[in-house]
């Protein structure tokens, strides 16, 4: 008889309720199985990947599961410390007496994972739920159905069964499991499934942590080698086919940049492409055919300086650079969250920092600059989920950075001790003598 959403749920707050999720030796048990799990069937997992997405073998090592792993192990070296009681100084009128944060679980969590890395944004929040000693539903994406049975079949051979559990299926079963009552929503994906998955939450007061995108810029300033600007820039934006809520979005070009970098960037995707980069084993694909129609519609808007080839029967567009973009082009609206890199020119830094400021925020800011004072203003004027100088994507590679957005871009952040955070409730606790 298949279980019901609710008959899920039930199951895993009856399991929390005997506090099993709670001794510290239970959370870095199941997160040494977790690693297991990775370990032992990253073959099983590339395969899936590259079913899903094209994901080569070596962007899937590094990306998806070579990053839990480094994740899992940041996590059990430092968790003692990260859940240890903090000390808190109390004003002189309540003295003597002592006051300290402590961290408890929240209870059942829900993750729902995208399509875009399957299951590095399933199994990244999972960390830290178990870590946190929580139980969880994981809801993979069906739009990477190879992925998500892996997910599915191994889950339950690792991990504690009365503990986590996985739901597979698309927008009914989704639907059912936001009718139930969690204890924290934990959710990657667009605005749009954000305001549904926010507007569910609400009717039971669930908190929740939205992990969306944007357009994130890549400011790029007169003055900075444009070789190894190019380079930087190609890579952080056509990993993954470009489907990277943190990929740059689009070039900010600054004064004579626009016109000066397009043959660095010419020079930069052949370099990790080839001429022909449907052959190269590197490159992935558009997930599915309704995205790749999205997609080859905003190849006009421009000046094509490399790509603009596509298959609609492979789901291939290829590496494109627009030129001479207009900034209310349709490729400019929304997150483009695909292969396509246009460039826009401003003439200064006040007008790229208007240009920013005058969109919703993005879930990254980019600046190529060796100015201090650029990157002072870009920190002190603009507001981003990050800001990096220098190289996009890696932040997210640091596990003591905390990850997330801010207004459209989302809320809530989590890796390392911040996923800690995220899943736990840090109660106050004051102790007064009564003599």
């Amino acid at each position: 008889m298949t279980s019901t959403a609710a008959d899920v749920v039930a199951h895993l707050r009856a399991s929390f309720r005997t506090g099993r999720t709670k001794p510290v030796t239970w959370r870095n048990d199941q997160l040494e199985a977790l690693r297991t799990l990775l370990t032992e069937n990253a073959g099983t997992f590339v395969k899936a990947l590259h079913s899903d997405i094209g994901k080569s073998e070596a962007e899937a090592q590094r990306t998806e599961i070579g990053f839990l792993v480094r994740e899992i192990d940041h996590t059990v070296e430092h968790l003692d410390g990260w859940l240890a009681p903090e000390d808190a100084p109390l004003p002189a009128a309540l003295l003597p007496a002592q006051g300290r944060v402590v961290r408890e679980p929240l209870g059942v969590v829900l993750v729902i994972g995208p399509w875009n890395y399957p299951l590095h944004l399933v199994i990244a929040p999972l960390i830290g739920a178990l870590a946190a000693g929580n139980c969880a539903v994981l809801k993979p994406s069906e739009l990477a159905p190879a992925t998500s049975a892996a997910i599915a079949r191994l889950v339950p051979q690792y991990l504690d069964t009365e503990a986590v559990a996985v739901v597979e299926g698309a927008i009914p079963e989704t639907t059912a499991l936001l009718e139930q009552r969690f204890d924290h929503i934990f959710y990657t994906g667009n605005g749009t499934v954000g305001r549904i998955v926010m507007t569910a939450a609400a009717k039971h007061l669930t908190p929740v942590a939205l992990e969306l995108g944007g357009k994130s810029p890549a400011v790029v300033e007169p003055g900075v080698d444009l070789a190894v600007v190019a380079e930087r820039i190609v890579r952080g934006k056509f990993l993954n086919a470009g489907q990277t809520c943190v990929a740059p979005d689009y070039v900010l070009a600054i004064g004579d940049t626009a016109k000066e970098i397009e043959p660095h960037l010419i020079t930069a995707v052949r370099a990790l492409y080839g001429e022909n980069p449907a052959t190269s084993p590197e490159y992935g694909r558009v997930i599915a055919t309704r995205h790749f129609d999205r997609l080859a519609a905003l190849l006009g808007d421009g000046r094509t300086v490399i790509g603009g080839g596509s298959d609609r029967d492979s789901r291939y567009i290829a590496p494109t650079v627009l030129a001479d973009v207009d900034p209310e082009a349709p490729v400019m609206r929304d997150e483009i969250f695909g292969p396509i890199l246009p460039i826009v020119s401003v003439p200064d830094l006040d007008a790229a920092i208007e240009f920013i400021t005058g969109r919703d925020k993005p879930l990254a800011l980019y600046a190529f600059t060796e100015s201090e004072d650029t990157k002072q203003r870009l920190l002190s004027e603009t507001s981003s989920g990050a800001l990096g100088f220098g190289l996009p994507l890696a932040h997210l590679t640091a596990s003591d950075l905390p990850f997330g957005g801010v207004g459209e871009s989302g809320m809530g952040r989590y890796h390392g001790k911040y996923s800690i955070d995220t899943f736990s409730h840090l109660k106050a606790v004051l102790d007064k003598p009564l003599s």
